[in-house]
């Protein structure tokens, strides 16, 4: 028996169990000698108690530490049973002490950036392209927060003494341009290093191990897979851990348990998941890079189930003309999906900061799901056809769109794949 996977509490263990053992079992080691198979649900807004002396006395020790109370929660923005077993499984994942889920991806950055700045650390480093919120948040200072976008190069002159945190996502959304996480980490010195992990997951690379020593999901995408559960989730150590909990008890930004519990059954089948999508995706990278309706294609060398690619004809076109692939906002569902960034998911960044990034007007995201890639590729190809006959194509592309596609963004040109290039198998 594996003793150290044996309490809900203990240290990460995953090196002694594969990924795919742990993506089953933690969160849930306990639920056998409880009599129980399937995690239960928890769906307590407050938890009575006859002893109100002892319940101050836990009301203060997690205001003065942010630690998980002994006992059932006082309340539910404290902590909740069932989203605990999440944490618990995505830490065990990401090989982190500790991990606290948020009710959105956002929520979550947002406690993050409160948690530094109530140290007085309101300046952020980060690495352009982010999630389009993402870049929204920090770019308006909406939580007073001052932000210097720099490449990962520049990362060392940019920081401050006021410097509370370095930002990357890598892949990136929606361009999958990668970053050196190991030599970025050195360059920020004593700043924590915040990786934004949502495209690559843990089945493919776990930030912490490389030096990061903040691990951001939007748990809506994968962690869930199923496009029907939203959630943020924060992987770190326990030190700040017990802050982002002190800071969600005061914002309210809790998950709910039956997301947690939805989160929780998602983890079980995440690497089958990733590994049977990054097949489909690396096949379909492939081919569109060999395809001459296509101007460029970006895979990222981690690989994973998401591509980017330009086209020489109205990308508006093959919005409207997929039938099997779902049009929409959002990735790393069961199903295939694709949208425009420039219109939907980086709207709201400045059209001179996107095109900088690499996120041009003619460049579409796609997650690819587990349908059978010939069926894929047939609707793709449709699309193109559709789009490339289509008036506003032969006329120049759609109204606003260049003529040429982006060159490419400010982090190394590895990071993407090029028409003509050939996309190395997904998986590692």
């Amino acid at each position: 028996m594996d003793t150290e996977a044996t309490s809900l509490t203990s240290q990460p263990s995953f090196r002694s169990r594969a990924l795919a053992t742990e993506a089953v079992h933690a969160g849930r080691d306990d639920l056998a000698s409880l009599g129980l198979h399937a995690a239960p649900i928890d769906l307590s807004t407050t938890y009575p108690s006859y002893d109100s002396r002892g319940e101050a006395a836990r009301i203060d020790a997690f205001a003065a530490t942010g630690a998980r109370p002994d006992g059932p929660p006082v309340y539910a923005r404290l902590d909740n049973p069932t989203t605990a077993r999440f944490e618990t499984a995505l830490a065990r994942l990401e090989g982190a002490a500790s991990a606290v889920a948020f009710a959105s991806g956002m929520a979550a950055l947002t406690a993050v950036l409160l948690a530094r700045a109530s140290l007085g650390l309101r300046h952020v480093v980060a690495v352009r392209p982010l999630y389009g919120c993402s870049d929204h948040l920090l770019g308006e200072g909406l939580l007073g927060t001052e932000v210097t976008w720099t490449d990962p190069a520049g990362i060392a002159e940019a920081i401050r003494p006021d410097t509370g945190l370095v930002m990357v996502e890598t892949p990136a959304n929606p361009t999958l341009a990668e970053i050196d996480i190991q030599a970025v980490a050195h360059s920020c010195g004593s700043v924590p290093l915040l990786v934004d992990n949502t495209f690559a997951t843990p089945v493919l690379q776990r930030p912490i191990e490389l030096g990061a020593r903040i691990v951001l999901h939007s748990a809506t995408k994968y962690l869930g897979g199923h496009g029907d559960v939203m959630g943020g989730v924060v992987a770190c150590d326990e030190e700040f851990a017990a802050v982002l909990r002190k800071v969600r008890f005061a914002t309210g930004g809790v998950l709910h348990p039956m997301a947690g519990y939805l989160l929780l059954r998602g983890l079980s089948t995440l690497p089958v998941r990733i590994r049977a999508a990054s097949a489909s995706a690396a096949e379909l990278a492939r081919r569109l890079a060999a395809d001459p309706r296509v101007a460029r294609v970006h895979y990222p060398e981690v690989g994973g189930a998401m591509v980017s690619f330009e086209v020489f004809g109205d990308p508006h076109g093959i919005i409207a003309g997929v039938r099997l692939i779902t049009p929409a906002v959002s990735l790393g569902s069961v199903d295939t999906l694709i949208q425009h960034p420039a219109s939907i998911s980086h709207r709201i960044v400045g059209e001179g900061d996107r095109r900088a990034a690499g996120v041009g007007d003619r460049l579409l995201r796609m997650s690819v799901g587990l349908e059978d890639v010939e069926d894929l590729w047939a609707d793709l190809c449709q699309a193109l056809s559709a789009a490339s006959a289509a008036p506003s194509a032969r006329s120049g592309g759609a109204a606003g769109t260049q003529t040429e596609p982006p060159s490419g963004s400010p982090v190394p040109s590895s990071a993407g794949r090029t028409a003509g290039q050939e996309p190395r198998t997904a998986g590692r």
